[in-house]
């Protein structure tokens, strides 16, 4: 075991983060930012789209727009820069499974665990393969287009345990992102921070995740050891 155990006695439903967690997407996710922000004159530092993975695009850019060049975006600002990005994702190369990830979620399937998935995202390039690579049903989605706030907020979350039909007590998280981490805690969720982006451990678990892992062979090592010893 690596570190401490800290998953739940009573373990019932995992629910897991999409971008950085099942995929190997983080990359394509701060090119395409980066460049949708140059395509504007914003030099948007690569390090910002780790920090705010996970919040609706929407909101990504009203942040940078204010951060970075002084004004308000408007509702257009918000359209322009995301349907570029929209545009630009469409053309990058298919995202990689994240190793040991398809192992780790048959491990949890025999055990009669349920897998949900909580993603800021509404790229269909991505949604659509949940479905193909891991077997996860639209029912066991909660995306961007399902939630009226979305992360750091925990309603993506919580909407995620009220449909598992589980208690908080009862699931698990994991996340990549500290906006995500920071969603689930506030949804009362144990939360393992796997730290597959460029950020230090440090800003993961001053979000409030239990344990941070370097990588997902390793979550995978840590649930093996857990269920071995349980």
């Amino acid at each position: 075991m690596i570190g401490k155990d800290i998953i739940p006695d009573d373990l019932k439903c995992v629910i897991f983060d999409m971008d950085g967690v099942l995929y190997d997407s983080m990359k394509n996710h701060e090119i395409t930012w980066r460049k949708s922000f140059q395509s504007e004159g914003i030099d948007f530092p690569g390090y910002e789209a780790y920090m705010h993975e996970g919040r609706p695009g929407h909101e990504t850019i009203a942040y940078v727009f204010k951060e970075y060049v002084k004004k308000e975006a408007t509702q257009e600002d918000k359209d322009r820069v995301y349907n570029e990005k929209v545009r630009l994702m469409s053309k990058m190369p298919a995202a990689e499974k994240m190793p040991m990830v398809k192992e780790l979620i048959n491990l949890l399937r025999e055990r009669e665990i349920s897998i949900w998935v909580v993603t800021g995202s509404k790229q269909p390039t991505l949604l659509n393969r949940l479905s193909q690579d891991f077997e996860i049903a639209p029912s066991h989605i909660v995306s961007a287009r399902d939630v009226t706030q979305g992360k750091p907020h925990p309603q993506p979350y919580l909407m995620a345990i009220q449909g598992s039909g589980f208690i908080a007590s009862q699931c698990m998280v994991v996340e990549n992102a500290p906006l995500g981490v920071r969603s689930s805690k506030a949804a009362g969720i144990t939360t393992i921070a796997v730290n597959t982006g460029v950020l230090k451990d440090e800003v993961l678990s001053n979000e409030g995740a239990d344990i941070v892992l370097p990588d997902t062979r390793s979550l995978y090592a840590y649930m093996v050891a857990h269920f071995k010893t349980g």
